[in-house]
């Protein structure tokens, strides 16, 4: 156990629980020193819960365990930031994240973007159903599947000549072009963003452990 850590008189501490995947963030726990030992160890997050003054295995009786990608600490060493990639909602209503309501107690839909590509892709959803004369959004759903993949192929063509023969504000811009419009196509598949993401992670995960193997 780390020296510096700086637990409460109590003797615990707060801990910050992030999607190692997404970046959202989805609650706010408590360890001691046990608790935080048996993470480490296990690669699952515990608590300590101070309601029951007792462990508690975080997901034991609903299967929504938390499995530890990272874990870090702030500057001042008393709080700690847990990186987990979650095996189902975390918070006990069933929704992925704990911070679904507002400072008045009012029920927010969506959970916490966790950036602005996040963000984005919740307007684009919100688009959908607007007036084709408002949104250039709404206009390419009117359009259908076929003319957002006919998008999607033509950007990422503009990308591939930009990256080859023009300045990076270019390839900026037509970057910025293919992936909202890939935005859109998913959306038009109802794929969400965070399937694509669980994928790339498991790709790297999977990388890792093959990489592992050939080393020893």
């Amino acid at each position: 156990m780390s020296s510096s850590l700086k637990f409460e008189a109590d003797g615990l501490i707060p801990a910050i629980i992030q999607d190692a995947v997404t970046g959202r963030i989805l609650m706010l726990g408590w360890m001691n020193e046990e608790s935080l030992a048996l993470t480490r160890e296990q690669g699952e997050v515990w608590f300590f819960s101070r309601s029951r003054r007792e462990l508690w295995h975080k997901g034991a009786t609903s299967g929504n365990i938390l499995r530890v990608s990272e874990l870090r600490t702030d500057c001042d060493s008393d709080v700690i930031l847990v990186r987990a990639v979650p095996a189902g909602p975390t918070c006990h209503t069933g929704r992925e994240s704990c911070f679904w309501q507002n400072l008045e107690g009012n029920t927010i839909a969506d959970p916490p973007p966790a950036g602005f590509i996040d963000e984005l892709a919740g307007i684009i959803a919100q688009r959908r159903n607007a007036s084709p004369d408002d949104s250039y959004t709404a206009r390419l759903f009117a359009k259908g599947r076929h003319k957002i993949a006919q998008k999607v192929g033509e950007e990422g063509l503009e990308v591939a000549m930009a990256g080859v023969a023009q300045d990076d504000n270019r390839l900026i811009d037509e970057s910025a072009d293919l992936l909202y419009h890939l935005l859109v196509l998913l959306d038009e598949r109802g794929i969400p963003l965070k399937q694509v993401l669980n994928r790339l992670a498991m790709r790297h995960s999977d990388k890792e452990h093959s990489d592992n193997r050939v080393q020893r």
